[in-house]
């Protein structure tokens, strides 16, 4: 597939003070785009905090919060920092123009515009924006699995923490670990090995699919799962699904004092993220619980929930 292939429809987030010029532009762009609009700096903000946009038509000059200080606000906002910034102002000289590019805008259209115009630059930084995701999907995802690679995770366990914190929502982590994967090495081969992990990390994605569930490998023939706005019992049912999930795809093992087939050891842990807590908190939890896991047999998982010693060991 070439560059060219990828699609160009999109999500794009209006703001503009002036229902008039909303309309104008959602007018143009309706057909092509899904189309969000906000009339104010600080709503935009959390639109686009929300909906993630692929693209946003931003107006200079709007009363209280200016779109210079939206762009500056949104390139201060990870989550939304890389939201590419089209400027759609009265404002027409070459300073003005200055101003946005070196605030962070992409491109820049005065008032009055050619919506031809628009539409095509819309579409141009919509393409862009695609090269740019597949390129970082590349560097994000583990090359033999499928599944994300610890850098992914480690980026979205920061974001996923600041989102569960402003909503007061739960985290939870699942560290997964396949038992006694050194001597299925050893005993059927590296190529074997691989294939097991690849099968392994397919069987567990089956597991969480929800859009914000993250499945990565964290190491080795370790895996973590982060499952954002979910609590322990949800993770738990989760964990549940992978033992069932893994234990079904019968892959033998027979160098293993556990199993005959391939089997996972997990440990589970939530927390509430707050000042109180940190996300590697998190992780120490999940790894305290699949080290106990593993004390008490393997081919199981070990749930604690944050300030509570661990609880309950299911096979």
């Amino acid at each position: 597939m070439s560059w060219t292939d990828l699609a160009v429809n999109g999500r794009i987030l209006i703001v503009d003070d002036a229902m008039e010029n909303v309309q104008v532009l959602y007018q143009a762009l309706r057909d092509e785009q899904e189309v969000l609009f906000a009339l104010d700096g600080p709503t935009a903000i959390e639109i686009a905090r929300q909906q993630l946009p692929d693209l946003i038509l931003l107006d200079a000059v709007m009363p209280g919060m200016d779109g210079y200080a939206v762009c500056a606000a949104l390139r201060a906002t990870p989550e939304v920092q890389d939201i590419p910034i089209i400027f759609v102002t009265a404002l027409s000289q070459p300073e003005d123009e200055t101003r946005a590019l070196e605030a962070g805008a992409v491109d820049f259209i005065s008032k009055p515009f050619n919506v031809a115009v628009v539409r095509a630059r819309v579409r141009t930084q919509l393409t862009v924006k695609r090269q740019a995701d597949a390129m970082r999907e590349l560097t994000l995802t583990d090359a033999l699995t499928g599944v994300a690679n610890r850098r992914h995770f480690n980026d979205t366990l920061e974001l996923e923490w600041r989102r569960c914190a402003r909503s007061g929502m739960p985290l939870s982590a699942i560290m997964i670990d396949i038992d006694h994967f050194k001597r299925y090495n050893d005993a059927y081969g590296h190529q074997a090995g691989d294939q097991c992990l690849q099968k392994v990390a397919v069987a567990m994605k089956r597991c969480a699919s929800r859009p914000q569930d993250l499945l990565a490998r964290y190491g080795g023939e370790e895996f973590i799962l982060l499952l954002p706005q979910e609590g322990l019992a949800g993770a738990t049912a989760v964990a549940r699904r992978i033992l069932d999930e893994v234990d079904a795809l019968a892959l033998p093992h027979e160098a293993s004092p556990t199993s005959s087939v391939v089997s996972v050891s997990m440990g589970i842990a939530t927390l509430q993220p707050g000042e109180a807590s940190e996300p590697e908190a998190l992780i120490r939890n999940a790894d305290e619980q699949l080290y106990r896991a593993k004390l008490h047999g393997r081919n199981r998982y070990s749930v604690a929930s944050a300030g509570e010693p661990p609880a309950r060991h299911s096979a």
